[in-house]
Order: C-alpha cells, then sequence, then structure tokens
C-alpha cells in the first residue's frame, strides 16, 4: 500500500506537471516562468535565490530565464536597498496580463483534473494532500514518520 501510494501521488504530480507545460506553452511562455510569474504574483519583492530556492533551479539558471524575461518586459530587478549587490523582483504591467492568461489555463486544468469530483469529494481531497504536505514537511531529516 505504501508504494503504490507514493508511486500514484508521484505519478498524479507527474502528469499535472506535465499537463501545466502543455498548457502554459500554448501561451508563448515556458513552465519555468510561468511558475516564476505566479510565486511574484504573491510573493514580490524578494531576492534572486529566494525565487530559485522556491522553484528549485539554481541560481545561475534563475539569473539567465529573469535577464530574458527583463528583456521581454515580464519582470524588473531594483536594487535591495539593504543589500547593493541583491536585486529585488517585481512584475510589471505586462506580466500582469500574462498571470491573467496563466491562471485562466490553471482554472481549465483544474477543471480537467477535478473533472467528475463532488464538492465534498474536492475538499476531502484537499484536506488529505495539505495533510501530506505537512507531515513531509515536517520531515526535516527526510525519514519517515512512520518507520
Amino acid at each position: 500500500m505504501e508504494n503504490s501510494t507514493a508511486y500514484l501521488l508521484s505519478d498524479s504530480a507527474r502528469l499535472l506537471r506535465r499537463e501545466f507545460n502543455v498548457r502554459v506553452r500554448s501561451l508563448g511562455i515556458t513552465s519555468a516562468q510561468a511558475r516564476l510569474l505566479l510565486l511574484l504574483d504573491r510573493k514580490p519583492g524578494e531576492n534572486q535565490a529566494f525565487y530559485a530556492d522556491r522553484l528549485e533551479i539554481e541560481p545561475i539558471t534563475l539569473c539567465r530565464m529573469v535577464d530574458r524575461m527583463e528583456d521581454a518586459d515580464l519582470v524588473e530587478r531594483q536594487a535591495n536597498p539593504s543589500d547593493r549587490r541583491a536585486r529585488l523582483l517585481f512584475l510589471t504591467e505586462k506580466s500582469r496580463k500574462e498571470i491573467a492568461r496563466i491562471r485562466q489555463a490553471l482554472r481549465v486544468l483544474i477543471e480537467t483534473m477535478l473533472a467528475g469530483f463532488s464538492g465534498e469529494e474536492e475538499s476531502q481531497l484537499m484536506g488529505l494532500l495539505q495533510r501530506v504536505s505537512v507531515n513531509l514537511g515536517s520531515t526535516s531529516n527526510g525519514e519517515s514518520r512512520h518507520g
């Protein structure tokens, strides 16, 4: 049971990422760019290391991506008043329009993912996934809490 549960959760996440990639690519952006824009919408004004960590990509990879996005007027870098070496990232007016398009694509994706679920089943799934997230987030050394 443990292995099949972990596999099913992992495979569902893989399928969700794949479908997300397809949908945002149809908008003309990469999944990494879309994820950065959505993260900037929730947590603007952090340094690039913060976003690289959250997106689980190398800082140099993020820097190059931000260079391209800045050239496309999708993000802007501003000096960090407390650290002259660091640059803080912010959305632009153009990127806010892109975020609206990304969110619409996500709405359709979520509708597809949850097709046939009742409202109660959606709530149950959300609660269970939140518990999984909390359980995994509370294991700092990577060992199972259940032996």
